[in-house]
């Protein structure tokens, strides 16, 4: 959704060492938003972007103005604010209203608070491989859910393209790398480090055998976040690949998965492991 940062540019690099031609899309999404999330300020820098992505060696930018037909909302920017969910009670007769929804993937997780958010990705992301056809698309883990589900969604849909899933990238300290890290304040900034932190700890317990069960590695990873004064929102230990919460880690590959606010900034980030 642009204000691109190495995460984003990992994933161009990767491309170009796969594939022929790299073309990559710049759009804040308005239906992954509702009407009380950050639509409005989220962070925003096209001029910098684009010579990013022409420096890593992409060909081709798609950046489109909207990409929901606005009814009588207008166009560009007005078209997209309608959008935002929640933003209207009214019904507009000539306005957007075909969606993608992957049923069970796009439920639990972030979907719990934000039930929204994977109908927008994944009506988006079909508009835009339907736009330009790739052959491959890089998605990072971070966003480890919305991995899955267009991983799914491409599979139940026979669309052609290879879907595949790159490393979390991070900072020095450990922080994943996102656009939201800008809007962060100094003191969020030097707390919110405690999340990589916990994670890294429970899956160190996990796969040591330490601690295995989903309950026990859960509470270590919400109170070490609580403690550095994160606000979760959830803690949630699943199978890698269904997403379905597990009781106990051992003998599975398990995704541990965290979201939590820092003011009003919400972070996600995860690790895998098999115990």
């Amino acid at each position: 959704m642009g204000y691109l940062h190495e995460g984003h540019i990992s994933l161009v690099k990767a491309a170009k060492e796969q594939c022929d031609v790299v073309a990559a899309s710049i759009y804040v999404n308005p239906t992954q938003f509702s009407a009380n999330e950050d639509f409005g300020v989220y962070p925003r820098s096209e001029a910098e972007d684009l010579r990013k992505l022409a420096e890593a060696g992409c060909v081709a930018v798609f950046m489109p103005a909207a990409l929901y037909h606005p009814g009588s909302g207008g166009s560009g920017s007005a078209a997209n604010a309608a959008m935002v969910v929640g933003a209207s009670d009214a019904v507009d007769p000539e306005a957007h209203e075909t969606w993608v929804t992957v049923e069970r993937l796009s439920q639990g997780l972030c979907a719990k608070t934000r039930p929204h958010f994977f109908r927008g990705v994944c009506t988006v992301v079909t508009k835009l491989f339907h736009i330009v056809e790739p052959d491959a698309a890089f998605f990072g883990k971070k966003d480890y859910q919305q991995w899955r589900v267009i991983q799914r969604m491409v599979r139940d849909l026979d669309m052609a393209i290879d879907v595949v899933g790159m490393p979390i990238c991070r900072e020095a300290d450990g922080l994943a790398m996102s656009s939201r890290n800008a809007l962060l304040t100094p003191e969020d900034r030097q707390r919110c480090v405690c999340i990589s932190q916990a994670l890294a700890a429970a899956r160190e317990a996990a796969v040591g055998g330490t601690a295995t069960a989903a309950a026990e590695l859960q509470r270590q990873v919400a109170d070490a976040i609580a403690a550095g004064g994160g606000r979760v929102d959830y803690v949630e230990v699943v199978d890698a690949r269904t997403l379905r919460p597990v009781d106990d880690a051992k003998g599975r590959e398990a995704l541990i998965a965290v979201a939590a606010f820092y003011g009003k900034v919400r972070l996600i980030d995860n690790v895998d492991f098999k115990a």
